[in-house]
């Protein structure tokens, strides 16, 4: 005959293991779908950053000499300001998708890092332009963040390009 305790305690044990299994099951799913989060805000980079209206906007900003004053960038057409406009909330989105975790360093990094911490040279000036006239110290305030931070990371890196430092890389088989 089988002992009613012994029954207990092998219940009590199958529920404390369903506990665990379903703990450790909920924290897999939860990290895949972080996992597929991430992949997704990458995609969706990389297709943000195909955009013909920032595309335009690079190549306007580009042709400003780093340190471009406000009243520089100004004096060549409005277009120009609505290009820096682009660019500014660009990156602010982008930082902030960074900083909250949302999107990797490293995918930012690799997708568009050179050109955010160029962009941010020839926008500085105008930058704190805007910051003074309107009163918001805030304006731009990620996209700094995030050129900061890829500027540092460059320099760490001691200014080697993707094809030096990973030079030797070969595909999987």
């Amino acid at each position: 005959m089988v002992d009613l305790g012994w029954l207990a305690n092998i219940a009590e044990i199958l529920g404390a293991s369903t506990i665990v299994g379903g703990a450790i099951f909920a924290i897999l799913q939860i990290r895949e779908f972080r996992a597929q989060r991430r992949e997704t805000v990458a995609v969706e980079l990389l297709r943000s950053f195909h955009d013909p209206d920032l595309v335009d906007a690079v190549n306007l900003i580009r042709k400003l000499p780093e340190g471009a004053s406000a009243e520089d960038l100004r004096s060549r057409g409005e277009e120009y300001e609505r290009a820096a406009v682009m660019i500014s909330t660009t990156y602010e989105t982008v930082a902030l998708l960074v900083f909250r975790e949302m999107s990797s360093f490293s995918i930012v990094r690799d997708l568009t890092g050179g050109l955010v911490v160029v962009m941010w040279r020839r926008l500085a000036g105008w930058t704190q332009a805007i910051r003074r006239e309107q009163q918001q110290p805030s304006w731009a305030e990620w996209f700094q963040w995030l050129a900061e931070q890829l500027e540092r990371d460059h320099e760490e890196r001691e200014g080697r390009p993707a094809y030096a430092l990973h030079g030797g890389w070969r595909p999987r088989q």
